[in-house]
Parts: C-alpha cells; structure tokens; sequence
C-alpha cells in the first residue's frame, strides 16, 4: 500500500509531492481487468497500462523468458490521477465552503482526498484505505506545518 501526497499553488502549479510506502495490505482485491489485459499491453507503454488497469504488473514473455513489466504504482499515472481530480476538486469547492472535501475523486483502488487552505492552496491525497478523521487530521497538520514554513521568522 502507498500514499501519494501532493501540494499545489493557488494556480494549481505542483509544489511539492511525497510518495509513503507501507508494508500494510488493504487486503485482496481483483480486478478483473488485470487479467484480460491484451498481448499488445506488454510492450514498451507497459507501466503505463498496467497502472491504469489496475494490476499490480504483467509479465511479458520474450526469447530471454519471462519479464516484469510495470507496476500499479507508476509514477506518472499518479501524477496523471491527481491532476484529472482537480476538476472534481473545484467542483466541491463551488459547492461546499469547508476546507477539507474529503473523497473527491475515485480511480480504480485510489481514493484522492482534498484540503483547500484560505490561500486555495490544493493539498491532494491519494490512497486506498478508508479513514475519514485519520486523513482530515493528516491534513490539519499538513496545514499548520505548511503556515510554519511560509511565514517570515518572527524578529527577535
């Protein structure tokens, strides 16, 4: 399992992102996508399928035996997931006023969950366990580390 977080500028430019890796399972789920997946999905755009399908990887057979070939977790589907929820993002914030929006968006086994500061900076989350009142708290201190750091030293 692995959380991706990603910071963003009011105008939605990326500022900062940081991918966590955990050793925990969400559990066993299939998709039944990952197993149909056509011959053609092993060639050299293979991560890229293969994240967006959903599998974990494929294995492509060749003359030198068998290969992995990408991963679920590829990194520009992650980027690509984040930025296709910014559309959800603002339209939750047209409709609700609160800073955290909880689930916006849903891709495949990715959750992505948003904080909006007062400033409309973006704080993006994808990950794939449920835990409401974990993720907001995640977020309130998210926020208040990111205020620490952009305010001016106080004079002493």
């Amino acid at each position: 399992m692995s959380v991706h977080l990603f910071l963003l500028s009011p105008v939605d430019s990326p500022l900062y992102s940081l991918t966590i890796h955990s050793s925990k399972s969400v559990g066993n789920q299939q998709i039944p996508l990952s197993s149909n997946l056509p011959t053609w999905s092993t060639s050299a755009f293979a991560g890229t399928l293969t994240a967006l399908s959903g599998a974990a990887s494929v294995m492509q057979s060749g003359t030198t035996g068998q290969k992995q070939m990408g991963s679920g977790t590829d990194r520009a589907v992650v980027q690509m997931i984040a930025n296709a929820s910014l559309d959800a993002i603002e339209e939750v914030m047209r409709m609700n006023n609160a800073m955290y929006l909880k689930a916006v968006d849903k891709f495949n086994e990715w959750t992505v969950s948003a904080f909006v500061t007062p400033g409309n900076m973006k704080f993006i989350l994808l990950h794939e366990a449920k835990n409401e009142e974990g993720i907001r708290a995640f977020f309130m201190e998210v926020w208040e580390l990111y205020v620490k750091v952009s305010q001016p030293a106080a004079s002493k």
